[in-house]
């Protein structure tokens, strides 16, 4: 078209004839590890601690139970609830879809038969981490990227379907004397709340077992990559072709950690005019759980997650 501006022609020639080049010698992949599984790619220690520390919030918060038994229960379920820090969710699903697109050994082998070319290679290292965009025209992104949307939208509705059974039992609860009573010493629970996403993520034995269980056989989804699946794409390349702590930039996504905050806002906002432990339960469940599981939802690139009435 007349008088339009194409920018950055060389570094997107690039990326194509390096999409070509690996479509045509793509092969089957790694052979499959003993027991028929695909040897597993680790991410970078940092952003594999960035996306355990979303597994283990989101699993946490998703097992909420719904059934509180009195005051201490609902105490509790806000302490779970309140476990994250809005900065580090947002890496923490970037993160989450890098590991989930490194699960994909075509896509690695695919990448790291590019990284052999040292012509080349310098170029796409640096155009992954100014563009992640990009890294989707790279040969197997899609089925990295479609990795990558099926794991996120799982964590995203699990959470949903915890806080929708939270927000439920905020209603019928109403029937109880406990949960009709006023909250005691509602400022300082705020205060504590408050204080639970200061604290740094503390790993556990387990958590990096469980962040690749999670990860690993979540199926497929469709549609356009997202710009935090594109990031995780983009990482996911990067740490295939050995320079993963080049992509640690990545971590960031203005509009998933806009909407993580607003949730975190809400939350606190909510509790900060709350009386009875009822209306602490629906805080709980609609701001803690709900909202933040509706950002996982649109950062995999997913339509809002369906609603109840209530």
């Amino acid at each position: 078209m007349q008088g339009r501006t194409v920018r950055r022609p060389r570094a997107v020639s690039l990326l194509a004839m390096l999409a070509l080049a690996g479509c045509a010698t793509q092969s089957a992949g790694p052979p499959l590890a003993k027991g028929g599984s695909p040897p597993r790619m680790r991410a970078d220690p940092q952003v594999e601690a960035q996306a355990a520390a979303f597994e283990s919030f989101m699993r946490k918060a998703g097992a909420i139970d719904a059934a509180f038994s009195g005051p201490a229960a609902v105490g509790q379920g806000l302490q779970v609830g309140a476990g994250y820090d809005p900065k580090q969710l947002e890496a923490g699903m970037v993160a989450f879809a890098a590991v989930a697109a490194l699960q994909d050994p075509a896509f690695v082998a695919a990448v790291r038969r590019q990284a052999r070319d040292p012509k080349t290679a310098p170029a796409l290292e640096r155009q992954l981490a100014a563009r992640p965009d990009t890294a989707m025209v790279l040969p197997g992104a899609d089925a990295a990227a479609s990795r990558a949307r099926a794991a996120l939208f799982r964590q995203g509705a699990d959470l949903a379907s915890g806080g929708q059974k939270v927000k439920a039992a905020s209603y019928s609860l109403q029937r109880q004397a406990w949960a009709k009573t006023k909250v005691s010493d509602a400022p300082g629970r705020l205060i504590r709340v408050k204080a639970v996403a200061k604290a740094a993520y503390r790993p556990s034995g387990e958590d990096q077992a469980r962040l690749y269980r999670a990860v690993a056989d979540t199926g497929a989804r469709g549609g356009a990559a997202s710009p935090v699946v594109a990031r995780g794409v983009a990482l996911a390349a990067l740490t295939a072709m050995g320079d993963g702590k080049a992509g640690v930039g990545l971590l960031a996504e203005p509009k998933s950690g806009m909407c993580v905050r607003v949730a975190k806002l809400n939350f606190h906002q909510c509790l900060a005019s709350a009386g009875p432990y009822y209306e602490d339960i629906y805080c709980l469940g609609q701001h803690a759980m709900i909202e933040p599981a509706q950002c996982v939802a649109a950062a995999a690139g997913a339509a809002p997650l369906a609603k109840r009435r209530g």
